[in-house]
């Protein structure tokens, strides 16, 4: 029997054992990779102590990032920041990223080509999955297993049920990674794809560059997904090939291998979705909204920090000024996205258009610090949560979109259709 994308990489991560690996099986594996970010590291830090640990297993495994509470908007953020330059000063863990000196986890880790096709990764952040943009098996943990695989190099997994979801079409103006993504939500909810992997392919995958498959990935969660992994083509080849620093095995399913359920998404039906408060599943597309005034628009996060998003909003920007009573935001995903994007004049132009424009940081999005809401407040964002209190105060209401859509919005002072500028 043939496997899947998410059976084949868990077989080869396997650790001793001969049987066959199929949904509903426990297998122990040894991961390419472990991230933790200041949000999770100190307690991960905490259940390491707490299990006698002393040295870590293998220090060149492991990435800790600042890019929740960085830069410290507080004494308990500073702490927290510091307990992540003294766990990695301490294990003698070198890819270590300050404040200044990276970015965004899920999407600097791979920018650095520390991950890639076919590689096991765990995080102690949920949107792990991320890394299914490049190919590769990534899932969040709890803090106590991050712990674990840190002391022992190894852990265990219950192999998940795939489903498979086939993009066709050509997809039309203004349509991103993004929107794909956000019609799966609407069409399976929130618990629709329960530990389960979520495996994206087909011809229409080919229009959507690694930025734009990694807003895709970075939402499987939200479906309740283990991970979420994109196949393998061309262009993940020519990524790999330019920005990995080890090794990789691109990763395509069996012909005959067998799927949970099976999703037809027709691109050229697609228009650009918003997932209206309070859940990423209450999506519509945008043209059934108007009027809606937004008092913030937030551009940037995990995923959607992208050189192509920063390209995305400039096109739309060009020319324009952000509407008088609504403020903008935009938050480059990394150090290197960001002097990508002054060497291309996009940051001269935001500021111009009347945006405020961020070092890198997930403040915003989880309502931390660095554009907060405040109660009654709207806001647009390109984020992947619009939970109660998800950007700040429980009164403040949170919509989801693409980058094309948050820029027009800006523009406007209401959420509306890029195409209607």
């Amino acid at each position: 029997m043939g496997q899947t994308i998410a059976e084949k990489i868990l077989e080869a991560h396997r650790i001793g054992g001969d049987q066959h690996v199929e949904p509903g099986s426990v297998v122990r594996a040894k991961v390419d990779f472990v991230l933790l970010n200041d949000a999770n590291g100190p307690v991960a830090f905490r259940h390491f102590a707490n299990m006698g640990g002393g040295k870590v297993a293998v220090p060149e495994k492991i990435g800790l990032v600042c890019d929740h509470f960085a830069p410290a908007p507080s004494a308990a953020g500073a702490r927290m920041l510091g307990d992540m330059r003294r766990f990695a000063r301490d294990k003698g863990i070198e890819l270590f990223f300050d404040v200044g000196k990276g970015g965004i986890e899920h999407t600097l880790i791979p920018e650095q080509g520390y991950i890639g096709p076919g590689n096991l990764v765990a995080g102690g952040d949920s949107h792990t999955g991320t890394a299914g943009a490049f190919n590769a098996f990534g899932t969040g943990m709890s803090w106590a297993g991050m712990a674990a695989i840190m002391m022992l190099d190894e852990t265990w997994f219950r192999v998940p049920e795939s489903m498979r979801f086939h993009l066709h079409g050509t997809k039309a103006p203004y349509v991103t990674g993004k929107d794909v993504i956000l019609q799966i939500l609407q069409d399976i909810g929130v618990d629709g794809a329960l530990y389960r992997s979520m495996e994206f392919g087909g011809p229409g995958i080919a229009q959507f560059n690694i930025d734009e498959r990694m807003g895709i990935c970075n939402m499987v969660v939200e479906a309740g997904a283990k991970t979420g992994i994109v196949e393998a083509d061309d262009i993940t080849r020519a990524w790999a090939e330019q920005t990995c620093k080890r090794a990789w095995s691109l990763v395509n399913a069996d012909a005959d291998a067998q799927y949970a359920s099976r999703h037809e998404l027709d691109l050229s039906r697609m228009r650009p979705m918003v997932a209206k408060p309070y859940s990423p599943e209450n999506v519509v597309s945008v043209d059934q909204l108007s009027g809606i005034h937004v008092d913030q628009v937030y551009m940037g996060n995990c995923a959607n920090g992208t050189l192509s998003d920063l390209r995305q909003i400039a096109s739309v920007l060009k020319g324009r000024k952000i509407a008088h009573g609504t403020r903008a935001m935009i938050v480059p995903a990394t150090q290197k996205i960001y002097m990508q994007a002054m060497a291309e004049g996009l940051i001269e132009q935001f500021i111009e258009a009347g945006a405020a424009v961020s070092t890198p940081t997930c403040g915003a999005c989880f309502g931390g610090h660095n554009g907060a809401l405040d109660d009654g407040e709207v806001a647009f964002a390109t984020i992947n949560r619009n939970f109660k209190g998800r950007g700040g105060h429980a009164g403040a209401q949170v919509y989801l979109g693409n980058s094309y859509v948050a820029a027009a919005t800006a523009v406007a002072g209401e959420i509306i259709d890029p195409a209607r500028l």
